[in-house]
């Protein structure tokens, strides 16, 4: 994931030449370093996610407000950063053997996030996650490095909006849902479709299009020089950031895990560890307001039909039994009946 400046990752004109010329073999540390950033910002995501995990926090905590807003900012910069890379490796030719190279290492590391969840946390796997999303992007991509940069500004705008406008239940089947347009969003610990993700995508290559056809590529190459430890810290995690995403979160959920041998999160009350269970699952594919009236329905016919202890000890299987069918089928027309009124 390193980035390195070619001759074909400029314009064709004069200017930008003489400027590809001048960067040629160098770094843009400046691009390592925002790669750096983000990597710090997905491990603290992940924390909390962990610590939710463990029953240290609500496990809605990471799902919900402003944590959700840090997890999706977290996914654009680096897709942004990503749309970066492509122009500057293939801008004025795809080099094929390198790009290869490079999008067989990120389809293996999917590839390995998509197993290692599917074991782990089978119910919630990874199938479609940020980096399966940068595999597809880059291959999308390739389309537009000749596209004007304002056209692809409206694609990526376009992009962007599809999912309010174009949900339909026939992207429901399972293999669509790398589209991003099903009527209902998949239950998954990290989704990231190609709609709307290509967006922040095409906005990296537009973006880093407009600076070389304008001649700021010498300029933004000499951002974030020198030989601060913070730089060069940040500057060598971008470097290995494929590799660094691939091996925090193991680490970090062990650190945790070892934790909470020794100092265990307190048990909550079983009826209130319902409602987290039940809201941060919920919460993956509906919204707040809907999964609190939703969560709390069915906690309160469970009660009433005397199911919520057998249902909590396991003795009940939750695929097969009717009763527990019946009622999330009548709480979830009581609960979207509900917000129907209100709107």
């Amino acid at each position: 994931m390193a980035l390195r400046m070619t001759s074909s990752a400029v314009s064709e004109t004069p200017d930008s030449n003489t400027g590809a010329s001048t960067l040629r073999g160098r770094r843009i540390p400046v691009i390592d370093q925002m790669r750096g950033v983000a990597l710090i910002a997905m491990a603290i995501y992940h924390f909390t996610w962990d610590l939710g995990f463990f029953g240290y926090v609500d496990p809605a905590t990471p799902a919900t407000g402003g944590w959700k807003l840090f997890a999706r900012l977290i996914a654009g910069s680096f897709l942004f950063l990503s749309g970066c890379s492509l122009v500057l490796g293939h801008g004025n030719g795809i080099r094929w053997h390198s790009f290869a190279k490079r999008f067989a290492r990120i389809v293996a590391a999917a590839a390995i996030i998509t197993v290692g969840t599917w074991f782990a946390f089978p119910q919630t796997f990874i199938f479609f996650g940020i980096l399966h999303a940068m595999a597809a992007a880059s291959l999308i991509g390739l389309a537009f490095l000749r596209v004007p940069a304002p056209l692809t500004i409206l694609v990526a705008a376009a992009a962007f909006a599809a999912p309010w406008y174009l949900r339909s239940p026939f992207f429901d089947p399972p293999w669509l849902w790398w589209v991003g347009l099903s009527a209902s969003v998949p239950r998954s610990n990290d989704y990231v479709p190609v709609l709307p993700w290509i967006a922040p995508f095409l906005l990296g290559m537009a973006a880093f299009r407009i600076a070389v056809a304008r001649g700021w590529t010498e300029r933004f190459a000499s951002i974030g020089t020198g030989s601060a430890k913070w730089k060069t810290g940040l500057a060598a995690a971008g470097r290995h950031s494929l590799a660094i995403y691939l091996i925090h979160q193991p680490v970090i959920i062990a650190l945790v895990y070892a934790f909470s041998l020794v100092a265990p999160a307190a048990k909550p009350d079983p009826v209130e560890a319902y409602r987290m269970n039940c809201t941060a699952a919920c919460t993956a594919q509906r919204d707040k307001t809907f999964c609190t009236a939703f969560c709390d329905c069915t906690l309160n016919r469970l009660l009433e039909q005397d199911l919520f202890n057998a249902l909590n000890a396991g003795a009940i299987n939750v695929a097969s039994d009717g009763r527990i069918a019946a009622i999330s089928e009548q709480c979830t027309a009581d609960s979207q009946s509900g917000l129907d009124l209100k709107e």
